[in-house]
Parts: structure tokens; sequence; C-alpha cells
């Protein structure tokens, strides 16, 4: 059920005051930025973001032409508009590009409050907030992948309490049982490749309480485990032998083994107990196997994440929206909405537990999963058809949101999707004790 027109109004102003936020700072060459095959150009972005409404509500549900006609359909359609191209079109100037997304903003909210709208237009407009919340998350890692300066972002958390408060190390251990997997019939908002729940049989296994942290990931750097074969899968060395991967990406090596990272424009001493991120899908493969373990599969990971024990030690066929319950994160359970401007210790935000008292299972950093991105059964797509199912079969599965993340569009269930090279995504892993390793 989406939300109502006054909330979606409120959360597209909101969203808006974020993509200015992250790019009001730059000048004309930054907003373009270099070409690459990991990034967008910042300024196409914007133009993209104020189309996806355009199209998908406005002409869709309300009969509306668009701000600047026909030729939005040749500079901002993703799925017609190739990648390799957004730096080289004719698009609309800095300022041309902020009037054309208010000016589509202010068409849409008029919409929504003059119209009888139907739930479908109501659906769209709130898919459409989420999606420019999935663009400004990439704007960060954009402003990351560059080295742009720290962004302003408003209402920022003191961030002294939830750093040097170290590790939060062991394992939990999920009784097995049945569980319904995916958003429940009653979930306020769901995408279409969550909305399908299905009952899986779950065996039990031990899943650790919190994500890999940078000293545990340097560990495996100085017992050479990006130099022996013997962790890496065929596909992985293929990875690492193309591109000479030797450490995590932004990390910086020193003298005596100590490193530093990259942060924005700031090198900083290795937080030793905050998540390692910036690591592929081939990289937590390879770690995982180098320490007696596995990634977890994504039914594993929800488990962890959403299930909770039935009185008598079984898992209980209750689920849960988030790791804490059903009510939404605030701060002080989750590191989302970019207001800590990075990640923290792996020990924070112990109000957020899960069931089986696993950490940070939302917010923080992205969690790889073992699986291969595909539907669930039954799968039908919303209208923006090319959403999901375009990707299947290519991508692997990431769960649980990071630091950059929006927590109105974060819940257990959420499902996101990369290549397994990619490692410009702000993107960790935990890992599950395989079965030699379970005693």
């Amino acid at each position: 059920m989406p939300a109502s027109a006054t909330e979606i109004i409120n959360m597209m102003q909101d969203a808006r005051a974020r993509t200015l936020e992250l790019a009001m700072d730059l000048d004309a060459e930054q907003l373009m930025g270099p070409k690459l095959p990991t990034i967008n150009p910042i300024q196409w972005e914007i133009g993209h973001v104020a189309y996806f409404y355009e199209y998908f509500v406005l002409r869709a549900f309300f009969d509306h032409s668009g701000v600047i006609g026909e030729k939005s359909d040749a500079l901002y359609d993703s799925i017609n508009v190739p990648h390799a191209v957004r730096w080289d079109l004719p698009l609309l100037d800095r300022d041309e590009t902020l009037k054309y997304m208010t000016e589509t903003h202010e068409a849409l909210i008029s919409a929504l409050q003059n119209s009888d709208v139907p739930a479908d237009a109501l659906f769209m407009a709130q898919f459409g907030v989420f999606h420019e919340d999935m663009h400004t998350e990439a704007f960060l890692w954009a402003r990351q992948t560059l080295g742009y300066p720290t962004p302003k972002i408003a209402n920022l958390i003191d961030r002294s309490a939830l750093t040097n408060v170290g590790n939060h190390p062991g394992y939990a251990s999920v009784p097995g049982g049945r569980f319904t997997i995916g958003a429940l019939a009653d979930s306020p908002f769901a995408f279409d490749n969550e909305r399908q729940s299905h009952d899986v049989e779950i065996a039990p296994f031990k899943i650790a309480k919190a994500p890999v942290t940078n000293v545990e990931f340097a560990s495996f750097i100085a017992d050479n485990g990006y130099s022996d074969d013997q962790h890496w899968s065929v596909d992985g060395l293929k990875w690492r032998n193309e591109t000479g991967g030797e450490h995590p990406k932004f990390w910086i090596p020193g003298d005596n083994s100590n490193w530093s990272i990259r942060r924005f424009d700031q090198i900083l001493p290795l937080p030793a107990h905050e998540p390692v991120i910036h690591v592929c899908w081939y990289e937590a493969e390879a770690y995982a196997k180098w320490a007696g373990g596995r990634l977890p599969t994504e039914c594993e990971w929800e488990v962890a994440a959403l299930g909770e024990r039935a009185s008598d030690g079984t898992l209980a066929r209750t689920k849960r929206r988030y790791p804490w319950g059903n009510d939404p994160a605030g701060h002080t359970k989750a590191n989302l909405d970019g207001y800590a401007l990075g990640p923290v210790d792996v020990a924070a935000f112990p109000e957020g537990d899960s069931g089986f008292d696993c950490r940070q299972m939302l917010g923080n950093v992205w969690e790889w999963c073992a699986d291969t991105f595909a539907p669930y059964p039954g799968f039908k797509p919303d209208a923006y058809e090319d959403y999901s199912q375009f990707l299947f079969g290519s991508t692997k599965v990431l769960r649980g949101g990071a630091w950059t993340t929006r927590s109105r569009m974060m819940h257990g269930t959420y499902r996101n999707y990369f290549e397994p090279h990619r490692r410009d995504i702000f993107a960790g892993f935990r890992l599950v004790l395989s079965e030699r390793n379970t005693a």
C-alpha cells in the first residue's frame, strides 16, 4: 500500500533537498566528471530523476506533456540512452537542469494536491521518490570515486559515540525451520523483486553477529590472501589477475603494515572496527574461504535479520519488518540517511539488533550475499519494467543498506543487486560458518 499524497509530497521535498545538498557545491566541470563505466555525470542524473517523475507519473496518470517536451526522452531515458553517450549529449546546463527538476517537482506536487489520485499513481510517485533516493546514494559513491569534497549534509549526527566502540564478535546460532521469504502482503511498500513472498525450508546455520571489519580484512591481506590462489574461485582469479587487485578500493598502504583510507577528499588512518567497505563480491568470497566460512545465502540473511526464536527455541513463523521490530529506525537503531558521513564501528547501534542478536543488518554497509539475483516465484514487474528483470542472472544480491541509504525506503526484505566486480559501491559482507567450522 503506497503512502498518502501528503506523505509523498513531503518525501519529494526532502529528496529534492538532498539532491541539492549533493550537487550545489560542485562546479560545472565536477557535475559532468570524467567518463567512467561505473558512474554517470551527476548533471545527467539530476535530469534523469526529474524525467522519471515526468514519464512514469505525470505522463502516465495526469496527461502532462512534460516541462521540456520530447527533448527529455532523447536526453534522460535511461533505457534508450546508453551509458557511454551521456557525457556527449546536448544536456541542459546546470541552471536549466535544476529548473527542469524544480518545475517537474512542482507539476507533480500540484497534481497530487488537486486530483483524486489513483493508488497506482501514488505507488509510482512513491517509487519516484525512492528512485531519487537511489540516485542520491549514487551521487555519494560518485563523489567518493572522484575524490570530491566531503558533502555538506544537514542534520549531521555526532559520530563520537559511534566510533571507538569496537568489534561485536561471535556467531549467532539460527535454528532451522520453515520461514516466509519476501515482502508480506500487508507491507506498506515493496518493489517487484521482493513482493512474491514464499515459504522456504532453512537448515540451521551460524552467522556472524557483525560484518567483517577493516582489521579483520587486513589480516587476510597480511596472510597473502590476495596472492594465494587457493582462496579464489575461477571467476575471482580472473577478476584479480585482470585488475591487479591487492587490497580494497581506496585503501592506501603505508609503512609497517599500516593502512590509510581515502574518504571523499580526506586521507584517514584505517578505522580498525568499521566494516570493510568497497570490496567486490569476489574479494568477499575469497576472504570467506580464507576464514573458513562462506557468504550467507539471501534466505539465511533474511532469516537472521527478520526472524526470531519461538518459546521452545525453534524458528518462529513470525516475521519482523525491521531487525529490531516493526517500527521505523529513527537514528538510534541504524546508520542510515547519510547523517554520519561514513560507516561507524560495527559495535554501534545495539538497539538495532535482530531477534538473533545480529547487529547492523540494516545500515552502515551493504552486505554481499552468495546468491545470483533472480526472480521470486510468480514474479510480475512493476510499471517500471526494467527496474529488476533485465539484471536477473547477471548480478549478485546485496542486502541491508548502507550509511548512505535513505531510511524511508529501507526495510528488511529490500533487495539490491550489482555486478560482482563492482567495488565503488558501499558494500561489505558478513560470514556464515561452513559446516566443518560449526562445532
